[in-house]
């Protein structure tokens, strides 16, 4: 990599600090969220809903349109407008709730991430507003008629965007230096006619004095001068100003809440939260502080903008005092900081050549740095209730993470996106290291690390999942991506950072031993494990009591731990390299993985193989109170997990560790039923090298069968959820006078369990696609050439596991990249978007996508894992993908 001014900066610190200090941290939808609800029964959708939410002062975060705060979310800046038409200012982005909607909770806005470095030294994003009033009512009307079987009902759906007549606005940020940052917001008007347009860029404090706790009592202060300036003064940041060039005025007001108008109390101050926002709609001066002092502020902008045209405002953060003019090297900085940018992405994406495929990587790029947020929770304090609240706090009759005391996190993270998953999932954040790795490798890095933390990790070992319920399980990635970002940042910087792996190890092996002991249930190296991510993809939900009694265990979550086990196995080996004690933990996940491998193979004379040998594949297996045995003969992603336990040792890797290798050695010799396991280790393959994996030649070859037949998992935009066999063959379970069904569906869910907005029945999920080319990749660097496959079956192709690997990767990209029709699968249910000049170049990354048509699903912008699309990009790019195949002669020494 070259050393531009940006990989310097990155390479400056490795923290959050310094140049990361500011960054696009507020979260898009602080309403709605667990930590926010003290509701007695847990209506965390309710409790502050996006009507109140202008009211009301939140606890534990901020929220914005296309904002920024500092590093612990103290001060935070962000922009609101109005069109003249809404009974309502344009502060935060719209949605329907989970409730609401019939296919759970969906933001009903359009905005795209269009930009960003790593250190945010300059970002870009667009927001489209409707000139016309916008459709909250309609939005929330439609979806809530609206049953399961039919599609979301989306703003684009209400033609309100169709004759053009709305705003595009482009925020932009460029940084000076670390704590100074130039603002620019442009709105163009695409409209035939003229339109006035009110800006207002926002500037406030989070509520951190109004909870009754001492050691916060302190009450930060903004001050207005002359309508250009708002000075801010916080005990713990310093000062800053805010200037403002050619504002109307400045208005202030407080961050706390309108208890008149939500609890129908009298307001201790009468400038609350919401006074910005009813002196905008109403004109009435009452609701603003005239001697312009508050913790909430605006630049008040009046503009007309022209038919076709647009207006621009520029404006300047800093703790620099600039006397003399704050704007004079305004543009000189703005254009240093995009060459910048673009310098940074030409030597990131040097070999991405077509142009369509870097645009689609940069966005997908930018997508995941402007996903990071400021996420805040204080479990046991919130549990309790505050000393000082808004109102009478009753407790809680079911109260959440009741066993999560300890955690008490306020971290940057990287989030699956800011509006629809507000909060952290363990197992979305492994693969968001990944793309976040060829970026920033410190902040991958940081983020693998913190989830591990004593104030995230249980002190059981389990991994909090997600902030609705911490004591879900998902599945175990973390390891996974660990020897990713392990190898990406090798690849990077040219040496291993083997301190990262060995902080990694040590928490992970507390993971480990968790898994062992909790859901292993008879102690057979078979696990469990509840739904494991993926939602309603079986017969019943897999997180509750079964309806049968009895317990399951899992080919998927006997999967996950066979690949964890050999994750960690490697690890160990690479650790090993400068730490040669750690040769003891090599051998002691290898002896793990075999021991998992013989359980796979068979369960004993009285029990079921997790493998049917009638139908070639992996199922659960039901155990029901009575002693009997059943295969739940689902075909699904379940069955093709097992796939991803697949490791390559070489010889010279081994050659440097005598201890491991004789331990093996022994191993294999003395104990000849676990070495007929073993998949061909005594003969080396492509590069004298040694497989380790669940899957023999024979299973191999049948599920790669099953999972490339174009009638059951091979889509032509990836691979599956479940099998496309299940549409005229669905599968049905009959338990206490009741059928269960599990039918193949491409697009939304039609069934309610475990929540209605997911749905792993038929469409396609970019992270466990990645995960069987990785697999794939390893595959082929042991077998080469020589191991051909049928690809798609039935089709006569013959081609190798490695050009297999490159083709589903080249079907999941197909979903961003124009066909030769012209059109975009991502967008086959909206020409608006496929063909309009102002959005055919603008890309959303959803969820997930129909495993017929490739239309995008579910959270619609920036969804983390979707990133992955950018190394799909980078690798198909130049043939040359390198998910499992980095060369083990890079040199490996300690940071």
């Amino acid at each position: 990599m070259k050393d531009t001014a940006e990989r310097k900066r990155i390479h400056a610190r490795a923290d959050n600090k310094g140049w990361k200090k500011w960054g696009p941290y507020l979260a898009e939808r602080q309403w709605g969220t667990v930590r926010e609800d003290y509701s007695y029964w847990g209506d965390s959708w309710g409790f502050i809903s996006h009507e109140l939410s202008r009211s009301y002062s939140y606890r534990w975060g901020e929220d914005g349109l296309g904002g920024i705060s500092d590093n612990k979310g103290h001060i935070c800046l962000a922009f609101a407008f109005w069109n003249h038409e809404d009974p309502i200012i344009k502060e935060r982005l719209y949605g329907v709730t989970g409730p609401e909607g019939n296919h759970g909770e969906d933001v009903k806005e359009l905005y795209y991430y269009l930009d960003s470095t790593p250190t945010h030294s300059y970002m870009k994003m667009l927001y489209k507003y409707p000139q016309a009033a916008f459709p909250y009512a309609k939005l929330a009307e439609e979806n809530r008629k609206r049953n399961r079987l039919q599609p979301e009902y989306e703003i684009a759906d209400t033609g309100i965007f169709s004759d053009n007549r709305y705003f595009d606005i482009f925020i932009e940020y460029a940084k000076a230096d670390e704590n100074d940052i130039l603002i620019k917001i442009t709105a163009h008007n695409r409209y035939t006619k003229e339109a006035p347009l009110t800006l207002l860029p926002t500037l406030w404090f989070r509520n951190t004095w109004s909870w009754g706790y001492e050691q916060f009592n302190y009450k930060p202060i903004l001050n207005g001068i002359a309508n250009r300036q708002i000075e801010v003064n916080h005990r713990l940041l310093g000062k800053y100003k805010l200037f403002l060039e050619g504002a109307d005025e400045l208005l202030f007001c407080e961050n706390e809440t309108n208890s008149e108008r939500i609890f129908g109390k009298p307001n201790a101050n009468p400038y609350a939260k919401d006074g910005i926002n009813n002196y905008i709609i109403t004109g009435k001066k009452q609701y603003v502080n005239p001697n312009q002092i508050g913790s909430k502020a605006a630049g008040h902008y009046k503009k007309v903008v022209p038919a076709g045209e647009s207006v621009c405002i520029r404006l300047r953060f800093s703790n620099q005092t600039h006397q003399s003019n704050a704007f004079g090297d305004f543009d000189e900085i703005f254009k240093l900081r995009q060459q910048e940018a673009d310098e940074f992405y030409d030597d990131l994406q040097q070999n991405v050549t077509d142009p369509e495929l870097r645009t689609i990587q940069r966005q997908a790029f930018a997508g995941m740095l402007w996903n990071k947020q400021f996420f805040y929770y204080n479990v046991n304090e919130w549990l309790k209730g505050d000393p000082k609240m808004p109102f009478e706090f009753k407790g809680r009759a079911y109260p959440r993470n009741l066993t999560w005391k300890h955690m008490y996190t306020a971290n940057i993270l990287s989030m699956p996106d800011k509006w629809e998953y507000p909060w952290f999932a363990a197992w979305d954040l492994a693969f968001h290291t990944v793309t976040l790795s060829r970026l920033d490798p410190y902040f991958a890095k940081r983020q693998l690390a913190v989830i591990l933390r004593e104030y995230y990790m249980h002190p059981n070992g389990q991994l909090p999942a997600y902030e609705w319920n911490f004591s879900d399980v998902n599945p175990p990635v973390h390891a996974w991506a660990t020897w990713k970002v392990y190898e990406i940042d090798r690849e990077l910087n040219g040496i291993g950072d083997v301190a990262f792996l060995e902080r990694i190890f040590h928490k992970l092996l507390l993971n480990f031993t968790w898994w062992v002991n909790r859901k292993d249930a008879e102690g057979n190296n078979i696990f469990a494990g509840g739904f494991l991510g993926l939602d309603n993809i079986g017969v019943f939900d897999r997180s509750a009591e079964l309806p049968t009694g009895g317990h399951l265990e899992q080919a998927d979550g006997t999967g996950w731990m066979a690949m964890y086990t050999l994750n960690m196995l490697r690890i160990a080996c690479e650790i090993s390299l400068v730490r040669p004690v750690y040769q003891d933990m090599a051998s002691k996940f290898f002896e793990h993985f075999l021991h998992i491998t013989a359980a796979m193979k068979s369960l004993g004379d009285q029990k079921i193989s997790l493998w049917d040998e009638e139908d070639q594949f992996y199922y659960d297996v039901l155990h029901t109170p009575d002693g009997k045995s059943k295969l739940l003969k689902v075909r699904s992603m379940v069955g093709l997990i097992p796939l991803f336990a697949v490791e390559i040792l070489d010889e010279e890797l081994l050659s440097k560790l005598p201890d491991f290798k004789r331990r093996v050695e022994w191993v294999l010799n003395n104990r000849p039923d676990l070495a007929s396991l073993i998949s061909r280790w005594h003969e080396p393959g492509k590069g004298e090298s040694h497989l380790l994996a669940l899957l023999r030649g024979h299973r191999m070859k049948m599920l790669l069968k099953r999972m490339f037949d174009e009638t059951e998992f091979l889509s032509d935009y990836g691979i599956r959820a479940l099998s496309k066999y299940h549409h005229e063959h669905p599968y049905e379970f009959f338990v206490n006078g009741e059928v269960l069904r599990v039918k193949y569906t491409p697009a939304e869910s039609d069934s309610s369990i475990f929540g209605g907005n997911s749905n792993w029945r038929g469409p396609i999920w970019f992270p466990l696609n990645f995960l069987i080319i990785d697999s794939l990749l390893k595959f082929y660097n042991y077998y080469g050439d020589d191991y051909e496959i049928e690809y798609p079956t039935n089709s006569g192709n013959v081609m190798t596991v490695r050009e297999a690997a490159v083709s589903v990767a080249e079907r999941l990209i197909s979903i961003f990249r124009r066909d030769q029709k012209g059109n975009i699968p991502v967008y086959t249910s909206n020409k608006l978007f496929q063909d309009d000049p102002h959005f055919k170049d603008l890309y959303l990354f959803y969820e997930y996508f129909n495993g017929d048509t490739g239309n995008g699903l579910g959270a619609a912008h920036q969804t983390g894992w979707t990133g992955l699309v950018a190394d799909l990009i980078e690798h198909t790019s130049v043939h040359k993908i390198k998910f499992g195949d980095v060369p083990a002669s890079v040199e490996t020494g300690l940071e």
